[in-house]
């Protein structure tokens, strides 16, 4: 699966935010999701599956947990778009940048 594809889906998005910052049990990962998105940890571990499937994290086990980070170059992909797209925004954010500094 495409990266992309993978975060097409809020509950993914949604984990990819809370591996941000570094590692994550699975266990805390599922009782957020399920708070956020009243689903369950079979419905958790399969979108878990989906992001590493996809590249965007991976798995290690210490002890009986399963813990869950982002892989920084599965997310060449997403970047490789939008780069692609960068021309198309580019000026308007140089236009504002521009405005916001003549009103200071």
């Amino acid at each position: 699966m495409h990266p992309l594809q993978a975060l097409g889906d809020p509950v993914r998005r949604s984990l990819v935010a809370r591996m941000a910052d570094g590692e994550v049990a699975a266990g805390v990962l599922a009782a957020q999701a399920g708070e956020e998105f009243g689903i369950g940890v079979s419905a958790v571990s399969q979108h878990l599956a989906v992001l590493k499937a996809a590249g965007l994290a991976e798995a290690r086990v210490r002890g009986r947990e399963r813990l869950y980070r982002l892989k920084p170059e599965g997310f060449q992909a997403v970047q490789a778009w939008l780069e692609h797209y960068r021309p198309f925004w580019s000026p308007a954010m140089d236009r504002l940048e521009e405005e916001l500094d003549r009103k200071v």
